[in-house]
């Protein structure tokens, strides 16, 4: 993904280094959020914070780093 976006922002004249991937972790069961969180990603979106809070809780203490946004 991060080439297609590096090639994306090359295409258009852009730095890649201004654009964060978010990963869109709303609805995915813990085990593929935990797998994701292996490949190093960092920045996650959810659209309910109730559910954030529930789902992110225990883990954002041990992820340095994380940041979650609120996407609609």
């Amino acid at each position: 993904m991060r080439a297609r976006i590096d090639a994306a922002c090359h295409a258009a004249g852009r730095d890649p280094a201004g654009v964060a991937l978010t990963a869109v972790s709303k609805t995915q069961a813990p085990e593929a959020i935990d797998a994701i969180l292996a490949t190093g990603q960092r920045i996650f979106g959810e659209n309910r914070v109730q559910e954030a809070q529930g789902r992110w809780a225990d883990r954002r203490g041990a992820l340095p780093g994380l940041e979650l946004r609120l996407i609609g």
